[in-house]
C-alpha cells in the first residue's frame, strides 16, 4: 500500500511550536506523583513529619536544595534527610509551593513560614511573607514586625517598617511595644531626623511617658534620652510651664543644662539663631513613605475650599478634608509634618489668617495670623521658619516680608524688598531666600528683577534679572538650581522656563512647557519639577506637567485634577494614613 505523503512547500519558515500550559501540566502531574510516592527519591524529615519529593524538582526551585544535592555533602546521595530549625507545617506548605506555585500566607503561619523560606532560600515565599507583614503594619505592632524583619535579614521590610515607625511616631508611642523598648532603642528612635511630629513637644511627652511607665528603673535614663529631644524647638511657653516645672528635670543637673540651652536659644535674635547650631536646634526633616502632591484651595473660578492630592504610586487624585474657609492666592509651606496655607483671598477680602493641615488626621486648624494682609504672596521655609514675602493687601502691592517662628508662635517683620512685588514666586537656595519677578503696582509693570534675602544680616540684594518679565510665575528648586516657570507679562502668558545658577549668577533657558501657564503651583520632588494647574489666559487648567532636568524634557501627567484651578497652593507631603 502506497504511503500518503503531504506536499510541503519549500521556502516557508514556521515558528517553533510551544504549548502554553506545558510546564503547568507537567508540574501538576509531578505533584500527583509526589503525593502517590511515585519516582520520589528523597524523604525530608522534621519534627516527626515526613515529606516525600523529587530531588531535581527541589533543586530547581531552591538554592538550598541545589547546593545540597549537587555538592559533595553526604545528603546528595542520601534518600532520607533530617532538616533542623524548620517548622513541620511550614515545610509542608513550602514543598506544596514548589510543586504548585501557590501558597496562602496568613496571620497564623507567617511567623513560621518566613524563617523556613529564608533557610531553604525560597525567595518568592519569603518576599510574599514580607509583603503580607508590610500590609499588616499598624502603630500597635510595627516595632515587633521591625524586630522580626531584622532577625531574619529582610532588608526591605526592615527599612519600610522603620520608616513606618518614624512616620507614625505620635501613634506608636501609646502602645506597649514602644513602652517596652530599651532606653537605647528609644534614644536611637528619637534621635532620628526623619521622625514625623507636628511639634517637638510630642517627642518630649513620649520620653516622659516611657520613663514614667517604669519610673523606679528608668528615672536614671532620663538625661540620656533628653539629650536627643530638641528642647530649643519647643515653644517658650511650653518650656516654662511644663518642662521647667517637671520634678524629674529639676532634680537632674544634666537635664537642667539642656533646659538652659533651650531658654538661651529663645533669647537669641534671628541672625544669632541661624549661627547657633547644636544637634538640638536642627529641625527634623521627615522622609520615607510614599509621597503625594497636595493641592490646596485656589480659584475655580471663585475662591474654593477644595483640597485634593495626587498619589504618585496609584496615579490617582483623591479628595481630602476641605479647608475651614474659602482661600485662593495663598502660599503653602510644609514644616514639621504640618502644611501651612498662608494668607490669600477668601472671595471678598485679602486675609492675614493661616490654616494648618495635619496629614496624619486629615484635619485643619488655625495658628497666629500674619501682621499684614497678603494675597498672591510668596511663601517658603528657611532655617525652620516660614517666610511670607510681598503680595497684595487689597489696595497696594507690598515690598514688606515677615516670618513665622512656630516655636514662639508669632510673626516678626524683616527688612523690606527693593520694590513692591505681588504675584511673586519664592524659593530657597544655598541658605538664601529668592523673590522672583512679580508685579510692581507702583510702576504698573510686570517684573524681571530678582532679589535674595540673607537672614544672617537681614538684608535683600539684587541678583541677575531673568530674560523676560514674569508675574505669576511658579518657582521651584532642584539640585540647588532655581527655576522660574511660566507667568505672564500683561496679556502674554508664557510657556517658557528659565533656570538660575547661584554659582554663576546667571539665568539660562530650559525646555518650554507644553502649555502656557500663569498662577500655577510649582513644587519639586524626586529630582523633578511639577507644575500644577494655573490658567492659560482664558481658562483654568486641571493638567499637571513634570520636568526632568536630566533630559531637559516636560511630560504631561495622564491624570488631571478633579477641579481645574489657578492660584492654588501646592506642596509634596508624606502620604496621609487616612
Amino acid at each position: 500500500m502506497d504511503t500518503v505523503r503531504p506536499k510541503i512547500l519549500a521556502g516557508r519558515e514556521h515558528p517553533a511550536f510551544k504549548h502554553p500550559q506545558h510546564a503547568q501540566k507537567a508540574f501538576e502531574l509531578l505533584n500527583q506523583m509526589r503525593k502517590s510516592g511515585l519516582l520520589c527519591d528523597v524523604t525530608l524529615k522534621v519534627g516527626g513529619v515526613e515529606v516525600s519529593a523529587h530531588k531535581n524538582i527541589l533543586a530547581s526551585c531552591s538554592q538550598y536544595f541545589y547546593a545540597m544535592f549537587t555538592g559533595d555533602l553526604a545528603e546528595s546521595k542520601a534518600d532520607c534527610i533530617t532538616l533542623q530549625e524548620i517548622d513541620p507545617k511550614a515545610l509542608a506548605l513550602l514543598i506544596d509551593f514548589i510543586y504548585t506555585s501557590e501558597i496562602h500566607v496568613t496571620e497564623e503561619n507567617v511567623q513560621t513560614l518566613l524563617p523556613a523560606a529564608n533557610i531553604l532560600q525560597i525567595t518568592e515565599v519569603r518576599d510574599a511573607c514580607c509583603e503580607f507583614l508590610q500590609s499588616q503594619l499598624h502603630p500597635s505592632n510595627c516595632i515587633g514586625i521591625c524586630d522580626f524583619a531584622d532577625l531574619h535579614a529582610c532588608a526591605d521590610l526592615l527599612n519600610y517598617s522603620l520608616t513606618y515607625i518614624e512616620q507614625h511616631f505620635t501613634e506608636v508611642v501609646h502602645y506597649d511595644e514602644f513602652l517596652s523598648l530599651s532606653a537605647e532603642r528609644v534614644a536611637k528612635l528619637i534621635s532620628s531626623d526623619r521622625l514625623t511630629v507636628s511639634c517637638e513637644e510630642q517627642v518630649y511627652e513620649a520620653v516622659m511617658s516611657w520613663v514614667n511607665h517604669d519610673l523606679q528603673n528608668r528615672e536614671d535614663r532620663l538625661e540620656s534620652l533628653l539629650e536627643h529631644v530638641r528642647l530649643p524647638l519647643m515653644s517658650q511657653d511650653y518650656i516654662v510651664q511644663r518642662v521647667e516645672e517637671e520634678p524629674l528635670i529639676k532634680g537632674n543637673s544634666r537635664c537642667k543644662d539642656f533646659l538652659i540651652e533651650a531658654m538661651k536659644y529663645h533669647l537669641l535674635k534671628l541672625d544669632q539663631k541661624v549661627l547657633y547650631k547644636t544637634p538640638r536646634t536642627q529641625p527634623r526633616n521627615p522622609i520615607g513613605l510614599p509621597k503625594v502632591l497636595l493641592v490646596v484651595g485656589g480659584q475655580a473660578p471663585k475662591a474654593i475650599r477644595s483640597v485634593e492630592c495626587y498619589d504618585f504610586t496609584e496615579d490617582k487624585w483623591h479628595q481630602l478634608a476641605e479647608m475651614p474657609s474659602r482661600r485662593c492666592r495663598c502660599g503653602l509651606a510644609v514644616l514639621n509634618g504640618l502644611v501651612y496655607a498662608v494668607g490669600g483671598f477668601n472671595g471678598s477680602l485679602r486675609v492675614r489668617s493661616i490654616d494648618v493641615y495635619d496629614p496624619l488626621s486629615d484635619t485643619w486648624n488655625s495658628c497666629p495670623s500674619m501682621e499684614a494682609r497678603r494675597s498672591t504672596l510668596g511663601v517658603a521655609v528657611l532655617n525652620g521658619l516660614i517666610f511670607a514675602v510681598g503680595g497684595f493687601d487689597g489696595s497696594t502691592g507690598l515690598d514688606s516680608a515677615e516670618y513665622f517662628d512656630p516655636r514662639a508662635g508669632e510673626w516678626k517683620t524683616i527688612a523690606s524688598m527693593s520694590v513692591r512685588r505681588s504675584s511673586v514666586g519664592v524659593g530657597v537656595v544655598g541658605g538664601m531666600l529668592y523673590a522672583v519677578g512679580g508685579y510692581d503696582g507702583a510702576s504698573r509693570q510686570c517684573l524681571s528683577s530678582v532679589e535674595s534675602y540673607n537672614p544672617l544680616c537681614d538684608a535683600w540684594m539684587t541678583v541677575s534679572e531673568m530674560s523676560c518679565r514674569r508675574s505669576g510665575a511658579g518657582v521651584g528648586v532642584v539640585d540647588n538650581l532655581l527655576y522660574a516657570v511660566g507667568g505672564h507679562d500683561g496679556p502674554l502668558v508664557r510657556k517658557s522656563v528659565e533656570m538660575f545658577n547661584l554659582d554663576t549668577n546667571c539665568w539660562s533657558q530650559v525646555a518650554d512647557m507644553h502649555t502656557c501657564r500663569r498662577n500655577a503651583g510649582v513644587v519639586a520632588t524626586g529630582g523633578c519639577l511639577y507644575v500644577v494647574g494655573g490658567d492659560d489666559g482664558s481658562s483654568n487648567l486641571g493638567s499637571v506637567e513634570m520636568y526632568d532636568p536630566k533630559i531637559n524634557t516636560w511630560t504631561m501627567l495622564n491624570c488631571t485634577m478633579m477641579t481645574k484651578r489657578s492660584y492654588a497652593g501646592v506642596a509634596v507631603i508624606e502620604k496621609p494614613s487616612v
